[in-house]
């Protein structure tokens, strides 16, 4: 106790010192409040937020109806029909400069890609499997965003799934107890389902592929947007940030025997999760665990003798290269031990080839523990611990339990030893708890390897001295500066589950110690879990979050929303943090940050936090809880950034001639972030200037200065201006500045001249802006084009409904500045779209001669996306009916019959694959 107070002494006084600092220089925008230190030994609150950062991750065309965050919406709805066809290459990325190297990965994209890593004797062979609709697509949707990218990564994926399976099964109790058992089991659904829906099954229930990533990291980390707005055809800020999602499978012919494994692991633990409850849900996990397994080992691939060197792994692009598949294949066969109890998976992971003795009469592995130890004559010390590309550490967990042998108890509790402790000279000096000096001894190899020992005998044996994990001078163990904490706390999921199985509660004390720094405890003062008490990390490198419509990282400054229970990537040796969105290193959060963290709460809760336990009064979850809410401090938001759509506005070369104005009309849309191919401004004025010397409306006239729209698309969208329009009798018009089929994120500006025709009989101009209504708030931008004010004298219009300002008679929106996406804006947020005239297209007429074939589109809405392949499928498949004209349009191989092969060549068409529609069938 008395260590830690110093600790906690020292803590508070070098945190003093960065925040001061902070005031010169600014290298953190943590929330840091002095007067009120967090809790932090709250482990149910910090659970309950923990889990929302899976909802910020969501992916698919079902995450505006999940029930969760309201600033997430329907994202990646494309991923559903993904080109059944060979990958091709389109060309390059864009590179963007502010988004930087990105998450450490590649620096710039190597290309763009449309279909699968499939070949097309493979697709030809396994059609009827890979696309039992005939539409010549797969569907993909669901699953979560890898992190603040929106890759769908197969190896963090699985592990992460299965890691928070594996805590919720641990410790499913603290999940009842504090009423988060639904959201979790939400989650599980989640990512499960998508996992059952990757996988591709024969008749007899084989495997006949399964997709591991949906998209390419490479090219999806060179934007910075929010993922509802990664839509072909749009903008965000000067560029679009569409990204081309291709897809990647493990197959006979294209092995990846990691990816595989590890979904078999997740959807193993999912069937014991839900076995009791939902058997016949369960079962299906279990059927496609099963077959999933069985294919990891028929495809795993060893070079040669050489069982170092496996050439059956799946792509990741250079962002998460595995090491090998022998962890996930003793991963996914751990588990499906205790899904069966056939020991059958154990020696699968365990056996030896006892043909063979070496030296002390060792017999060499030929299970797949043979990677990482050559025989029973040898050991092996885990300097790792449970993550992403290592599974070992959650393999002794559960392995040592059901083997009981002191090989695998060592593995398991000398990796805890190894994070936990020091040695004795410098545990002595320590200003912190340590609660581990020396290492157990558990024999020779030969014979640690092959006697039994239960858990309740570790205790009595002797000590040795060891090596340990560095420490930062506050106590924190650092494996790695890149994500610090995740490490952390999964080592201290490890930790809970050693006690859960020895009820000794050594590693338990160390992991509440970690934990205690990671919720605040810590020399920079606040927690790195995002939105917990009231000191915390507000920065984290996630683009939903930002909510950018700048394409920038820097922008908005604090960030849009509270992405809750985000654990970010945590301190260095140095207990340093810093708090800056760009800096991915120390904040970065991805879905495998969280899964550890998930479970290691649920841990300590279960030991320290539920009824009757020392820390039961430090722990209770935050009543009615809106997620969707931002935290109460750090997220101020500046009164000059609305959001919403708005109106900024500016004024030059005023005269009696007339008046230069700028308009900027503003989509900062964010619950959730939506295009609008449907905005409008007015620009009211009064003519008593005019009409007083004789002159009428008919002596106003307009004049086009700049278009932005028209600029950045070049010509190929444009905003338009009307002529002016009278509003009452007392004198006052308007003209009206439309941004229609402009669909785009972020800003546009808009300069005109309003201007008096020269009186052809005193050959003299008239005007007076002063009496202008929407005048009032324009601020001179002739020394800064730039300038610009809110004005809300410009009212703002969306899909036809006064959305921002006020109209002269008073009106005013009728509730908020953002309008709720109508249909043609929801279609435009989730889908590709290419918009068509009947010119883009081949062929026009009909027998009726009463309306223009525009082929492709089937939903009669005057433009070709994949609303129309979605329909186009439905009623190839005779689930709805088209009438005479939407049939003609889906007509797109132009045969005179409806099939399969038109919605082949509309997605074609729509992926650009093919220029133009029909495409004439031979």
């Amino acid at each position: 106790m008395i260590r830690k107070l110093l600790r906690r002494v020292s803590a508070g006084l070098l945190s003093g010192v960065m925040i001061a600092s902070a005031a010169v220089s600014p290298v953190s925008a943590a929330v840091v409040d002095k007067e009120n230190p967090n809790n932090y030994d709250n482990f149910a609150e910090a659970l309950q937020l923990a889990l929302c950062f899976y909802d910020a991750n969501k992916c698919g065309d079902e995450v505006a109806d999940d029930g969760y965050y309201t600033w997430r919406g329907n994202c990646h709805v494309k991923d559903g029909m993904i080109p059944l066809v060979p990958m091709q290459s389109l060309g390059g990325g864009k590179a963007n400069e502010d988004s930087g190297k990105g998450d450490g990965g590649a620096s710039a994209a190597e290309g763009l890609y449309v279909g699968t890593n499939m070949s097309q004797e493979f697709i030809d062979a396994n059609k009827k499997y890979l696309d039992p609709d005939g539409d010549g697509c797969v569907d993909l949707t669901g699953g979560w965003h890898d992190a603040g990218d929106h890759v769908k990564f197969g190896l963090p994926g699985s592990y992460s799934a299965s890691t928070v399976g594996w805590g919720y099964y641990e410790f499913r109790e603290s999940y009842v107890e504090t009423g988060l058992q639904k959201h979790v089991e939400d989650e599980l659904r989640w990512i499960n389902d998508y996992f059952l829906k990757a996988t591709f099954l024969d008749d007899d229930g084989n495997v006949v592929a399964y997709c591991y990533q949906v998209g390419e990291g490479n090219n999806d980390h060179n934007y910075w947007c929010a993922p509802e707005l990664q839509v072909d055809d749009t903008y965000v800020a000067t560029s679009s940030c569409a990204v081309k999602r291709p897809a990647y499978f493990a197959t006979t012919e294209t092995p990846a025997s990691d990816q595989t494994a590890g979904a078999a692991a997740s959807l193993a633990v999912n069937y014991l999760n839900f076995k009791d409850t939902d058997p016949e849900y369960a079962q299906k996990c279990l059927d496609y665990a099963l077959a999933l397994y069985d294919f990891s080992v028929k495809t795993h691939h060893e070079v040669g003798d050489d069982t170092q060197t496996v050439d059956s792994l799946g792509y990741d692009g250079g962002f998460y290269t595995s090491s090998y598949d022998y962890d996930e294949l003793a991963w996914a066969a751990v588990w499906l031990y205790y899904c069966t109890e056939n020991y059958d998976y154990i020696d699968d992971i365990i056996s030896v080839d006892e043909s063979v003795t070496g030296e002390m009469g060792a017999h060499p592995y030929t299970g797949y523990m043979k990677r990482i130890i050559k025989d029973t004559g040898n050991c092996w010390q885990n300097i790792w611990v449970h993550c992403w590309d290592t599974v070992w550490g959650g393999v002794f967990a559960k392995l040592a339990p059901v083997t009981n042998i002191s090989r695998d108890w060592y593995i398991f509790r000398w990796n805890l030893e190894f994070w936990s402790g020091l040695s004795e000279a410098d545990a002595a000096n320590a200003d912190f708890d340590v609660p581990i000096t020396k290492h157990k001894y558990f024999g020779m190899d030969d014979q640690l390897w092959n006697t039994k020992i239960t858990a309740s005998e570790i205790k009595d044996l002797p000590e040795t001295d060891g090596a340990w994990i560095a420490k930062s001078p506050a106590g924190f163990a650092v494996v790695s500066d890149y994500g610090s904490a995740r490490y952390n706390t999964a080592a201290g999921l490890c930790a809970m589950v050693y006690a859960k199985e020895t009820n000794d509660l050594t590693f338990a004390e160390w992991a509440k110690d970690q934990m205690e720094y990671i919720l605040g405890d810590n020399p920079m003062g606040y927690s790195f879990e995002v939105g917990y008490e009231n000191s915390y990390a507000t920065h984290p490198h996630h683009r939903s979050s930002s909510c950018s419509s700048t394409q920038s990282m820097d922008e908005p400054d604090p960030q849009t929303h509270t992405l809750w229970g985000a654990l970010v990537g945590g301190p260095d040796l140095k207990d340093y943090h810093n708090d800056v969105t760009s800096d991915y290193i120390y904040n970065e959060v991805t879905d495998d940050y969280n899964a550890g963290f998930c479970g290691d709460l649920a841990g300590l809760y279960h030991f320290y936090g539920t009824e009757g336990k020392e820390l039961a009064d430090k722990n209770a979850v935050i009543p009615d809880f809106n997620m969707s809410e931002n935290a109460k401090a750090g997220y101020e938001v500046d009164e000059n950034t609305p959001t919403g759509f708005y109106v900024t506005a500016g004024k030059a070369q005023e005269n009696k001639a007339g008046l230069q104005v700028k308009i900027v009309i503003h989509n900062r849309t964010i619950n959730p972030p939506q295009f609008c191919d449907d905005l409008k401004v007015r620009y009211f004025f009064n003519i008593d200037e005019l009409t007083a010397i004789g002159e009428d409306i008919s002596m106003v006239e307009t004049r086009v200065d700049y278009d932005a729209e028209s600029a950045m698309t070049n010509n190929k969208t444009s905003a338009t201006i009307s002529e002016p329009i009278k509003y009452d009798d007392k004198g006052n018009y308007y003209i009206e500045i439309a941004w229609e089929n402009c669909n785009f994120y972020g800003s546009r500006v808009y300069q005109f001249g309003l201007l008096n025709k020269m009186n052809p009989e005193t050959y003299d101009t008239t005007w007076d802006s002063s009496n202008d209504y929407s005048y009032g708030d324009l601020i001179s931008f002739e020394d800064d084009n730039d300038a610009a004010a809110i004005t809300k004298k410009i009212p703002a219009y969306a899909n036809g409904e006064l959305v921002w300002g006020e109209e002269p008679d008073g009106t005013t929106p009728s509730d908020t500045t953002e309008t709720k996406p109508s249909e043609t804006t929801t279609t435009m947020q989730s889908t590709t779209t290419t918009t068509v005239t009947s010119a883009s297209v081949s062929g026009s007429g009909s027998d009726t001669g009463t309306a223009d074939v525009l082929y492709g589109d089937t939903n009669l809405d005057g433009r070709v996306d994949i609303t129309d392949a979605v329909l186009l499928n439905r009623a190839v498949s005779g689930s709805v009916s088209l009438n005479a004209q939407a049939t003609k349009n889906a007509d797109c191989d132009a045969n005179g019959d409806l099939s399969g092969n038109d919605a082949v060549v509309l997605m074609r068409f729509l992926v650009h694959l093919e220029n133009q529609l029909p495409v004439e069938s031979a």
